[in-house]
This record gives C-alpha cells, sequence and structure tokens, in this order.
C-alpha cells in the first residue's frame, strides 16, 4: 500500500530564499528598466524596424506563453490519462503554468509601443482576428488553472477534479494552437503561411513546459533535500526525451512540407544554407543544443542516470527553446517579401523591404533584459507560491509513488 501524499511549504532556511528572491527581483526590476528606457526613448533604440515588428521580447514571450501551457500537461497526465504516479505532481504543475503565462504576457505588453491601448484589444473584439481569440484563451487558461488548483487542494473541489482536468487539458491545446496559428495565419509571410505551426507548436509545448518543470521540481526537491526517486525522473526524463525527438520529427516534415511548393525552394534554401545568423542559430541551436544534444544526454546508459547531467538536458531544451523561437519568429520576419512577384523593383528605400534583400536585424541589450525580467517574474511567482503554500509534496520516493493502475490514497494538505 502506497504511503498518502503529503504536501508542505518549501521551508529552505530564510536566508538562502530571500537570496533566490532578490536575485529574481533585481532581474525582474532591470527588466522593468529597460522598458522605461525603451519607452521613454522610442522603439529606434532596439533591432526592430519596418521588416521586423517583433523581436527579441516576443521570442522569449512566446517561449514562455507556450512552455506555459506544456507546464500544465504534467497536471493532464494524472488526471486525464490516469496515470497515478504524476497526481502529485499536479500542484506545483499548476503554478508553474500560471507562472509562466504571467511572465509571457507581462513581456508581451511592456514591449507595446502604447501599452494602456491594451484595453481597447480587450473591450473591442474582431472575432476574425485570431489575436482576438488569443485574448479569450490566455485569460481563459488563467481562470481554468485556478479552478484546477482549487479542485486539487480543496476537498470541497475534489469532486470537480476530473472533468476540470479535462477541460484544462483541452483548453491548454487551444491556447498552443491559436499561439502558433497567429504565425500560421500570416499568409504575407513564407515562412509562417502554413497550418503546420499550430501541432508543430503543441509539441513544442509538451517538451518546453516539461524542461521547465524539471528543472524547478528537481532545484525545490534538492535545495531542501526532499526526496525525488529514481523510478518517477527516469519516467519524466524518459518522457521529455520524446517530445524532444517529436520537435525534430516536425522539424523535418515542417521544411518537406515547405519544399513541395516550388515558390519555397528558396526560403527552405535560405534558413538551412545560406541565412548567415539565421543558418547557425538553425542549426547550433534548434537542431544540436535543443535536440540533438539532450536526446544524447537523457538515453545515454551512464549520462542519463546522473541527476545533474538531466538537468543540463533539461537546460539546453530550453535554450534550444528559445532558438527555435527566434528562427520561427525573426528569421520568418527577415526573409524577403515578395511584394511584386515576377516584377522588378527598380528604386526604393532599403527600409521598405521590397529589394530582395534580407532584412538586418541585431537584438539590443534592453531587448534582452525585458525578455530575461519576463523568465524572473515567472521563477519569482513560482518561488512566493510554493514558500507560501502547500504545493510541494514532502516526498516524491519510489515507496511514496502509486503505480499506474493503483489508485492512491487520499492526500493530506498538510502534516
Amino acid at each position: 500500500m502506497m504511503k498518502r501524499i503529503v504536501y508542505r511549504e518549501w521551508r529552505i532556511p530564510p536566508a538562502r530564499y530571500w537570496g533566490i528572491l532578490g536575485i529574481l527581483a533585481v532581474v525582474a526590476g532591470i527588466g522593468g528598466l529597460a522598458t522605461l528606457y525603451m519607452e521613454h526613448e522610442g522603439h529606434w533604440v532596439t533591432g526592430m524596424n519596418n521588416s521586423v515588428v517583433w523581436g527579441t521580447p516576443h521570442v522569449f514571450a512566446v517561449f514562455l506563453i507556450v512552455a506555459a501551457s506544456g507546464a500544465l500537461n504534467i497536471a493532464s497526465i494524472g488526471t486525464v490519462f490516469g496515470k497515478a504516479a504524476y497526481k502529485p505532481l499536479g500542484r506545483l504543475s499548476g503554478l508553474l503554468a500560471a507562472a509562466l503565462l504571467i511572465g509571457g504576457l507581462l513581456v508581451l505588453v511592456l514591449d507595446l509601443g502604447r501599452p494602456d491601448r491594451l484595453i481597447v484589444a480587450m473591450t473591442t473584439y474582431n472575432f476574425r482576428s485570431i489575436f482576438a481569440w488569443n485574448i479569450f484563451l490566455y485569460t481563459g487558461f488563467m481562470a481554468i488553472v485556478v479552478a484546477y488548483l482549487w479542485s486539487m487542494a480543496d476537498r470541497m473541489g475534489a469532486p470537480f477534479y476530473k472533468g476540470i482536468g479535462i477541460f484544462a487539458f483541452a483548453w491548454r491545446l487551444a491556447l498552443t494552437t491559436g499561439t502558433g496559428s497567429i504565425f500560421g495565419f500570416i499568409v504575407a509571410r513564407q515562412a509562417f503561411d502554413t497550418a503546420f505551426l499550430a501541432p508543430m507548436f503543441v509539441i513544442m509545448s509538451f517538451a518546453y513546459g516539461l524542461a521547465v518543470y524539471l528543472l524547478v521540481l528537481m532545484f525545490t526537491f534538492d535545495q531542501e533535500g526532499r526526496v525525488l526517486g529514481d523510478r518517477l525522473l527516469r519516467r519524466l526524463k524518459n518522457l521529455l526525451g520524446v517530445f524532444v525527438a517529436a520537435i525534430l520529427y516536425f522539424t523535418v516534415v515542417y521544411f518537406l512540407t515547405k519544399l513541395y511548393g516550388a515558390k519555397n525552394y528558396e526560403l527552405v534554401g535560405w534558413v538551412l544554407l545560406n541565412g548567415g545568423v539565421y543558418t547557425a542559430v538553425f542549426w547550433i541551436g534548434w537542431v544540436l543544443i535543443g535536440g540533438l544534444a539532450p536526446l544524447g544526454i537523457l538515453y545515454h546508459p551512464e549520462l542519463g542516470k546522473d541527476r545533474n547531467w538531466v538537468a543540463a538536458a533539461c537546460a539546453l531544451v530550453i535554450l534550444g527553446g528559445l532558438a527555435t523561437m527566434y528562427v520561427v519568429i525573426i528569421a520568418s520576419q527577415a526573409f524577403p517579401l515578395q511584394m511584386f512577384p515576377g516584377q522588378t523593383v527598380l528604386e526604393a528605400t532599403p527600409a521598405a523591404g521590397i529589394l530582395g534583400e534580407p532584412a538586418a536585424y541585431s537584438p539590443s541589450l534592453p531587448e534582452l533584459l525585458l525578455g530575461l525580467g519576463g523568465i524572473a517574474v515567472a521563477l519569482l511567482i513560482t518561488a512566493v507560491g510554493v514558500r507560501v503554500l502547500q504545493f510541494l509534496p514532502e516526498s516524491l520516493a519510489d515507496d511514496a509513488l502509486p503505480a499506474d493502475d493503483e489508485a492512491p490514497a487520499p492526500a493530506l494538505a498538510e502534516a
């Protein structure tokens, strides 16, 4: 018979806890100062221009939003698919999902030239716009996560646990599909113009969310000396490997699909061979750091058993995810627009972006600091949440977890 799962606050020494909070607060504060600088000076101080209107902040923001959806997938494995061993992970899964989404949306809002105009988008809807639908998806996601956490932590919510969990799983799939569709519906950009981006973003969310979750879980347990069993860790890291391999598969299919249309030969050749920094980011960041290297570590007979190497693999997946978003978002905008197919443009200013040359873009320091500030905010929310509320199981030892075909014992809210 398995032991009851007891949830406790994160009880590391106060000095260490406040040190962690201080570091995160400083990074978040620097991100805020970078935002004020860009708002005061204008976005001309960034690397963005008429062609590349979504810059590095959007890379961080979209990554965080996609990872938020994937982080909630951990709870869904226990609720929707009946894997009892994953159910003790649900509370942290919900907290991390909410924190990552808040961090991502904060970066998006602060990157707007007029963030005060967001109220217009939230009160005047154009339902033919995918952006309007995503406002519903993001706000709805937060409400569902709160309800999901309530059903996990409160006995009064227990009867609704299964139903809310299934609804949350469907909603998070819709959220990631909507985020991918923002780009997939842009027909003016060859790299964006494909419905394939929606399912591709879904599988990316599985990998990125799980990588972030694993790092947070391992760090919090290690800092307090809580037991994280080998059986659960092995399952999680193997699952991460499957998701990473799936991203590589989707990557191959994406480019093969693009190659099927003759008009995209130049695009594919530019990204894979002649795109300069974008080609380097694709092969080194997306494929090697975010794909092949983590797979080699996770499934290595020795390295895959070492927790430090597993943590390194998770970090590589996150770095590779940022590189992937850089290529998907920025390289797709930098590739020359075909404004007048079959015609020759005799004269135009470079800023017009119609001379057939890739758009110039270099990330500026304020953009990078704003993105890092969003990550810091997400981690700050997570650190405060696990400190003041009972989100973390006291133990995830092998003998404390049920088998998948065993009903879990009732959870205790506190010791």
